[in-house]
């Protein structure tokens, strides 16, 4: 598949996430993935209260996510921000979403890095997932997963979730 119709599944995929409500955004405009801990300042484990605190309360809720799943876009109806899933009222993964610029790792790697700093980066024993339209590479430690999404060999995004929560998202 060309880079074109990639990005075109992908744009139809996510643009869901901004009809999912007219509610704006108040995630981090430039986030930071620490390794197994944090993404844009919150940890797994939190509870909505914590995400509220760090995010603000204006959030989009997914209609037809099998968890609970809130989007944070940086502007009303466009698909790029972050987003989180919710068990039993805590955070189980974190992710960005649609690219949001200036987001990058605390060993430096950055959106729109070519794909090859991840392993120069993270090792290149990293399990790769075909997602259909982007990949996923991860990173396990412990309990937890670092993901790194790559769409046309780019750094595209990031996730953190819980040990068995799904890579594609």
């Amino acid at each position: 598949m060309g880079s074109g119709a990639r990005r075109a599944g992908l744009v139809a995929g996510l643009a869901a996430v901004a009809l999912v409500s007219g509610a704006s955004a108040a995630a981090p405009r430039v986030g930071l993935l620490v390794t197994s801990k944090s993404l844009g300042g919150l940890r797994l484990g939190s509870i909505g209260a914590q995400v509220n605190a760090a995010w603000g309360s204006r959030h989009g809720v997914c209609r037809d996510c099998r968890e609970q799943t809130w989007y944070f876009n940086l502007r009303k109806f466009e698909p790029q921000g972050a987003g989180l899933a919710f068990r039993r009222g805590r955070v189980v993964a974190l992710f960005t979403v649609w690219s949001p610029q200036g987001w990058h790792t605390d060993r430096g790697l950055r959106i729109d890095d070519p794909a090859a700093r991840i392993a120069g980066l993270y090792g290149s024993s990293l399990l790769r997932v075909d997602c259909g339209t982007y990949a996923v590479l991860l990173l396990r430690r412990g309990r937890t997963t670092t993901s790194f999404y790559v769409v046309d060999e780019r750094v595209w995004g990031f996730g953190l979730s819980r040990l068995g929560e799904p890579a594609c998202r």
